[in-house]
C-alpha cells in the first residue's frame, strides 16, 4: 500500500506541471481576449510618434489647437454621440477627469458625430466637462481620424508634454494606470 501511495504522489507530480502550464494558457488567453487593444488598438500611433496637430472648432465655435497645451500631459478621447461603447465609457473619462484634471491633465474630447446638434447633445446628456472639438465629419473622412490612425472608438490617446504620444489605448482602464504612474499620489 506505502508503494502504491508513493506512485499517485510521483504521478500527480509528473501531472502537476501540465496542469500549471494548461491553467497559464487559459489566464493568457482570457487575458487576451479582456484586452481589447490587441484587437481594435493594433494601427494606433506608437509611444514616442510625434503627436499629429489637432487644430479644430470647439463646441461654442472657438478655434482650438493641441499645441497649445505643449507643456501638459493630454488625454486625447475620440468619441462620437452615436458610438454605444463611446456612451457607456465616458463615464470613465469623466471620472478620470475629476481624479487627474487637479494634477494639470488637459483632457479634450474628439467627437466624430456629423450633425452639430446631436454632438451639443451628446456632450449635455454624457456631461462631458472638458473641452470638445469636431470637424463635424464621419470618422472614416476626418482628417484627425486619419491622422491618429482611428479605427474604432472610443479611442484614447495620452499625450506627454513634448507633444509626443505617451499611451494609445481603447480602454480607459490603462489610461488611469499610466495617469497613475505618473501622479502616484493620485492611487486610490
Amino acid at each position: 500500500m506505502k508503494h502504491f501511495k508513493l506512485f499517485l504522489l510521483a504521478l500527480a507530480m509528473t501531472a502537476m506541471p501540465h496542469a500549471i502550464n494548461a491553467q497559464a494558457q487559459t489566464n493568457a488567453q482570457a487575458t487576451a481576449a479582456d484586452d481589447l487593444d490587441a484587437k481594435y488598438a493594433t494601427e494606433l500611433l506608437k509611444p514616442g510618434t510625434e503627436a499629429p496637430e489637432i487644430a479644430l472648432n470647439t463646441i461654442d465655435g472657438k478655434q482650438f489647437s493641441l499645441k497649445s497645451l505643449r507643456g501638459k500631459y493630454v488625454v486625447l478621447d475620440f468619441w462620437a454621440s452615436w458610438c454605444s461603447d463611446c456612451r457607456r465609457d465616458a463615464p470613465n473619462i469623466v471620472a478620470l477627469y475629476n481624479k487627474f484634471h487637479q494634477k494639470g491633465v488637459e483632457f479634450v474630447g474628439v467627437s466624430f458625430d456629423r450633425n452639430n446638434e446631436s454632438w451639443k447633445n451628446g456632450v449635455a446628456k454624457l456631461a462631458l466637462p472638458y473641452t470638445q472639438v469636431s470637424d463635424l465629419k464621419n470618422m472614416r473622412e476626418s482628417p484627425v481620424s486619419l491622422a491618429y490612425h482611428i479605427k474604432w472608438i472610443p479611442s484614447v490617446y495620452v499625450i506627454d508634454p513634448e507633444g509626443k504620444v505617451a499611451l494609445a489605448t481603447v480602454m480607459s482602464e490603462k489610461v488611469d494606470a499610466y495617469l497613475t504612474s505618473v501622479y502616484p499620489d493620485c492611487a486610490e
